[in-house]
């Protein structure tokens, strides 16, 4: 919306035209992204404590969370105004892709929505029946899937890469569309599983999600693609606005999550955020780039895999308690601890993800 202002006004100002630059409308929706969710973030926390939209906790959860009770939830609705609204504003919006991470984001979040709604609201601790919900989920994934494989005008669109190998990449041809959907509904439900303590799920997405917007600016520039040996996608670059989007926000919702929270974002936040994450690995080409970025949210959920094949296969549990963060908690960890070093586990592999750039 102001890109195409400043295009009109860079015609009479020429100190408009700086915001034609991709990396200067990147940052601008991180910082506005960034500002909205601080402004309404202290206003969201009253309404949701006027109605009495609080979490529910586990009986057979953690002490320790016992105390949790109450706090709001379903903050996630400001972490997804603040990204569309960014995004809206700074993006190019003739730009397939952008509108494509955008629906797919807003769509997951309503199945989110509907899911928290059911649970606080109606306490119906079921919320939302699991074939619902990954009957919408599974709709939005395929949506989008076919969409990106419809619009591929080059090879290279649906291809997969492998990381330390510049000269090699798989057709996928029709297997593009089974891949992306398990992309894009695997990582919604990963990051879904992840949030279970503050702020344990948002500081790795907005690591991944600045890591992803950095791979989409090189894999969108044909000169910076071409010298990395990585896949060239026209027009891809226009996700820099929208990954910066999510770590604005996403950082602005942490300053409210943060340990003690005083929010939670709730299945409207997490399953949404995992969409975005998947959807842009997608557009990008680098889905196990993503995957070993992503490896708190892979970790997590093979820890649920695998106390439910163990429980069902020998009565045995693995673990204490899954996902794999309760289990460091029942052993004695203090939650602050568990998060940062989940934390410090993120910064490495997405570093080692984004080295895997140059290593090819």
């Amino acid at each position: 919306m102001l890109l195409w202002l400043s295009e009109l006004l860079s015609q009479h100002f020429t100190a408009f035209q700086v915001f034609q630059y991709l990396t200067v409308r990147g940052i601008l929706g991180v910082m506005t992204a960034l500002l909205i969710s601080l402004l309404l973030g202290p206003w969201m926390i009253r309404k949701l404590n006027y109605h009495q939209i609080g979490q529910s906790v586990r009986d057979d959860g953690p002490e320790s969370h016992l105390s949790k009770a109450g706090t709001p939830t379903m903050g996630g609705a400001l972490i997804l105004v603040a990204i569309i609204a960014s995004t809206l504003l700074w993006s190019d919006l003739t730009n397939p892709y952008v509108w494509t991470v955008l629906l797919v984001t807003s769509i997951f979040g309503a199945v989110g929505w509907v899911d928290d709604y059911r649970k606080v609201i109606e306490k119906n601790s079921k919320g939302l029946p699991a074939r619902w919900k990954y009957f919408w989920q599974s709709v939005a994934g395929l949506g989008a899937a076919i969409f990106l494989y419809d619009i591929a005008v080059t090879p290279a669109e649906t291809q997969l890469f492998f990381p330390f190998l510049k000269n090699y990449a798989w057709n996928l041809g029709p297997f593009f569309i089974v891949l992306t959907y398990f992309v894009i509904v695997g990582s919604s439900n990963a990051v879904n599983l992840t949030d279970g303590l503050d702020g344990l799920a948002i500081m790795p997405t907005v690591m991944v999600g600045s890591a992803l917007g950095v791979i989409a600016y090189l894999v969108g520039h044909s000169e910076f693609s071409q010298y990395l040996f990585i896949p060239y996608v026209p027009g891809s670059g226009e996700l820099v606005v929208f990954c910066g989007a999510m770590a604005g926000a996403g950082l602005g919702f942490l300053w409210f999550n943060t340990y003690p929270a005083q929010i939670f974002m709730g299945d409207v936040g997490a399953l949404a955020l995992g969409a975005a994450l998947g959807t842009v690995a997608v557009i990008t080409r680098h889905e196990i780039v993503f995957f070993i970025m992503g490896g708190v949210f892979v970790m997590e959920t093979v820890s649920v895999i695998l106390q439910v094949a163990s429980y069902k296969l020998t009565g045995r549990r693995i673990f204490k308690m899954a996902p794999i963060h309760h289990h460091f908690e029942l052993k004695g960890w203090p939650e602050p601890r568990v998060i940062v070093r989940f934390w410090i586990i993120t910064v490495m592999l997405v570093l080692f993800g984004l080295a895997t750039l140059k290593l090819r």
